[in-house]
């Protein structure tokens, strides 16, 4: 288990993260190799700066922005099954992540999955990741206290680091495979 009590009270290392520091904190990241096209995602969570959870793996045939959103999916289905009630903050570093949970999925979800056209006079367009889309409004629907937030990636923020480390992990878990 790591604590990350010292980095996440120093707003230097943390940029973005608010001071007041108590409660559940899920860090998330994917990763993608384009060469083997694996990829990994990961999340670790943290309670009161001591981590107490975490969880990464592997998948072929991937992309960069679907482990991206399966880190949320995953760290989504394990808060909703073991903090069930509990205020909780899952830190993203992809923006593709962040503001599509924070605000095109509810549209998504009123526009049938589909991104429509300001204009209207071209066809709405099937949106990437779709079923991925899907399985996490469920999970983010079915708990108002997750918040989903942005963290910058690769800033010295222990809980991003770590579950990029993971992520990693969980990629490299595949070769030979």
């Amino acid at each position: 288990m790591t604590d990350i009590s010292n980095e996440l009270r120093s707003p230097a290392a943390t940029v973005g993260i608010p001071e007041a520091q108590h409660g559940l904190h899920v860090f998330v990241d994917g990763c993608y190799e384009p060469g083997s096209g694996h990829g990994g995602w990961a999340f670790v969570a943290y309670r009161d700066a001591a981590e107490i959870a975490s969880g990464f793996g592997g998948v072929e045939d991937s992309a960069n922005n679907s482990m991206e959103l399966t880190a949320v999916l995953k760290a989504a289905i394990w808060i909703n099954s073991d903090t069930s009630g509990e205020p909780a903050t899952i830190w993203s570093d992809s923006v593709y992540a962040v503001k599509g949970c924070n605000s095109r999925r509810h549209i998504w979800r009123n526009n049938g999955w589909r991104k429509g056209n300001p204009n209207g006079n071209a066809r709405n367009r099937t949106i990437g990741n779709v079923e991925l889309w899907k399985a996490v409004d469920l999970q983010l629907s079915q708990n108002a206290l997750v918040t989903i937030a942005w963290c910058k990636g690769h800033a010295g923020i222990a809980g991003n680091e770590r579950a990029d480390a993971l992520a990693d992990r969980g990629r490299l878990s595949l070769r030979g495979a």
